[in-house]
């Protein structure tokens, strides 16, 4: 009788038989995460660089696109017109020292020299505003890039508060900054 019962002890140690199906419980992170891309800002601002509002698509703020052309189409017709007046009265004035006829035979030649003054600080300012432009399509490219890799969770809040002082009744203004786990 010992006998059957190693071999049962045996035979009972080769097979295991199990009730319930063992589980292994995994934990998924209830947190979504995205890629962040340190070269994104660089891109943009490459491409902003290379071809104006091309960082604002590769940001896909396409809105930002003609704001960048009308800004900077704008500053480029002003300079080109002061350009051509600049040479206009140029020229008017070097036909009057050559002692050729000219088209502002109403002016003096002080006029003409204030009239070109004017035209070419004009003409100058243009193009510097055209150039701050451009740099501010470049830096608007990057920033934006940064800003879209910044997190804005709800967890995260800054609310203004108006609250009431218990002895004088009157009102306590401020902020409250609150951060929820």
């Amino acid at each position: 009788m010992i006998k059957y019962a190693y071999i049962f002890f045996i035979f009972l140690l080769c097979f295991s038989a199990k009730a319930q199906p063992v589980e292994i419980l995994v934990a998924k992170d209830s947190v979504v995460t995205s890629e962040i891309d340190p070269l994104r800002p660089a891109k943009a601002a490459f491409f902003s660089a290379i071809v104006p509002g091309l960082g604002q698509a590769y940001n896909k703020k396409y809105w930002k696109i003609p704001i960048v052309y009308g800004a900077m189409g704008t500053s480029m017709y002003f300079y080109i017109e002061n350009n051509r007046l600049y040479h206009q009265y140029r020229d008017a004035y070097k036909d009057r020292l050559a002692g050729k006829q000219d088209e502002f035979t109403f002016l003096d030649n002080s006029r003409l020299i204030a009239a070109q003054r004017l035209y070419q600080r004009n003409r100058d300012m243009s193009l510097l505003v055209t150039g701050l432009f451009y740099i501010l399509n470049i830096v608007d490219a990057n920033v934006d890039a940064h800003l879209m890799q910044f997190n804005v969770d709800e967890n995260l809040s800054l609310v203004p508060s108006v609250n009431q002082n218990q002895l004088t009744a009157a009102p306590i203004v401020g902020f409250t900054l609150n951060y929820t786990f």
